[in-house]
């Protein structure tokens, strides 16, 4: 499970990153979406350096090569795209770093791969959801899918998305929601990845 999530506050930023890693998750990608957002990124990047061992921090809603290579520079361990690019693609692979790119369709599965993917973002999977998934991995059953948006925490969701055959799932407002930020609700969010990522376990173990 990859969490997701943007917030203009360090403070907030950082105590929801840290909720996360207690919980269990040991990848976090923050999103690019608010002005000075590298800002934020580039102060959780060196505070989980230095407090959360093992965090692989990542940015996601990169949209071009200057924005990936910035983010690069402050440390980002995978890069998260809503399109495919090919320059972003340039940019991850001179430095060995993961990228995912969002896709929509086999071809630009196919294209991703051939530049280097690893694991595809289906985005908006609410829109494809797991039968895209499946009808995906039987032509292809070496492509890894990661879907974003339209994932959520119960178990029928998460039974669909890895029954289908996906690799991971990223989980943004239904895991990280504005209620629990707004109420500084940490000990829940906290609760909530252990739940979750437990559950992921029982649906892969059996």
């Amino acid at each position: 499970m990859v969490p997701l999530f943007y917030h203009a506050d360090v403070a907030i930023a950082k105590q929801v990153l840290t909720a996360c890693y207690k919980g269990g998750a040991r990848l976090l990608e923050f999103t690019n979406r608010g002005d000075f957002a590298h800002e934020v990124f580039g102060e959780l990047s060196k505070f989980c350096l230095k407090e959360l061992p093992g965090m692989m921090l990542g940015v996601g809603s990169v949209t071009d090569a200057g924005a990936a290579s910035l983010y690069l520079q402050l440390g980002a361990n995978f890069v998260v795209t809503p399109v495919l690019r090919e320059d972003i693609a340039i940019v991850c692979n001179r430095k060995k770093v993961l990228w995912s790119p969002g896709c929509g369709s086999l071809t630009e599965i196919a294209r991703a791969e051939e530049l280097g993917c690893e694991i595809v973002k289906l985005f908006p999977g609410d829109t494809y959801g797991p039968g895209f998934v499946k009808a995906i991995k039987g032509p292809q059953p070496w492509t890894s899918i990661m879907p974003t948006g339209g994932v959520s925490p119960d178990e029928a969701n998460l039974r669909g998305w890895f029954g289908a055959g996906v690799t991971c799932v990223g989980m943004g407002s239904n895991l990280i929601s504005s209620e629990i930020v707004k109420e500084k609700n940490f000990e829940k969010l906290e609760e909530m990845c252990r739940d979750v990522l437990a559950l992921i376990q029982r649906i892969k173990g059996g």
